[in-house]
């Protein structure tokens, strides 16, 4: 059978080629590794180049088969000219084959030795220009959660922050941080988290970025868990970047409630770097404040000489602390 669908691959015709593509799928690990070595993956990359959308869909399946969970056939997808194809086709036209070319990339950028190469051939203006575009409306969630993931994983090249964030990724994650669904704001929380915890030049970019405090002390209080906790590490790294430049503005969007909050029931990073940014927002007297904000900062310097008497806000009692958190709020 791998005899036969080799042949068809290499020599058949339309047909011919399209069955034994639908036959890669079925064939196990090892027979997937055999008949890649044969040389199936030129003429299924020479599948996927063509105006034909049947075509293309069962190229892009087989060739997804071929790469999983094998680093050898990912690499030697990128170095048989896949990743050019694969940009076409994501560009496309066709919603399904777009989807299945962002789920094949997102393969492909799981393999350390293919990033730089996905990255030289423009794949992250692209994968930021479907976010961006009318085409995020219309793709599947999946499809979006596939570009997120693509993108943290050539972020995790630290060559490549730089061209994320001039591509406009940090606007892109704040607009998704903001509009979209819980598990997709995760996402794009933890990507922004990893961008500037890595590049200075993000971080710099980040509290520039219009809305952007204002969103992340938004997604501190409304988010899951995890996206807390990498939104209040967000906002410890920009204070700590310049803490005279931005404790006050952080202090402008009403951030003390809801990192008193996380202090206390936060996942254990998010309460350690709570507290950490807790301590970095005191004092803030020369601020600018109106008369409201400059009465929750007093309230806020009490709250703090009250904790620390106590020793933790874990050592409050609930009336007390829930108490102390509305006043904050109100």
């Amino acid at each position: 059978m791998e005899e036969m669908v080799v042949e068809a691959l290499l020599f058949g015709d339309r047909q011919a080629q399209l069955l034994a593509a639908r036959q890669v799928a079925q064939f196990s690990s090892k027979q997937r590794h055999k008949i890649a070595e044969k040389g199936i993956v030129p003429p299924l990359i020479l599948m996927m180049s063509t105006n034909d959308c049947e075509v293309i869909e069962v190229a892009l399946f087989a060739l997804l088969n071929v790469a999983f969970r094998s680093e050898r056939n990912k690499i030697h997808i990128a170095k048989s000219g896949g990743i050019t194809v694969l940009l076409d086709v994501i560009q496309c036209e066709n919603k399904l084959l777009v989807e299945l070319g962002v789920a094949f990339l997102l393969t492909l950028s799981s393999c350390g030795s293919n990033k730089m190469e996905i990255a030289s051939f423009g794949a992250i203006p692209i994968l930021l220009e479907l976010l961006n575009s009318q085409s995020y409306n219309n793709m599947s969630f999946q499809a979006n959660l596939d570009i997120l993931s693509t993108l943290h994983n050539l972020s995790t090249c630290n060559q490549l922050i730089p061209s994320i964030v001039s591509y406009g990724g940090i606007a892109t994650l704040i607009r998704l941080i903001n509009l979209t669904s819980e598990l997709v704001m995760e996402k794009a929380v933890a990507l922004l988290e990893n961008l500037v915890s890595s590049s200075r030049t993000a971080l710099e970019e980040a509290p520039r970025t219009e809305g952007a405090i204002q969103c992340l002390v938004e997604a501190m209080e409304e988010g899951s868990r995890q996206c807390k906790e990498h939104a209040v590490a967000i906002l410890l790294l920009i204070c700590e970047s310049c803490r005279d430049r931005y404790r006050g503005m952080i202090l402008r969007e009403g951030a003390m409630a809801a990192l008193l909050q996380l202090s206390v029931d936060g996942t254990r990073r998010a309460r350690d770097e709570a507290k950490r940014l807790l301590l970095l927002l005191r004092d803030c007297s020369n601020c600018g404040q109106t008369t409201k904000q400059t009465k929750n900062i007093v309230l806020f310097e009490q709250i703090m000489r009250q904790i620390e008497q106590v020793g933790e806000p874990e050592g409050m009692s609930v009336a007390l602390l829930e108490e102390m958190i509305s006043k904050l709020r109100t």
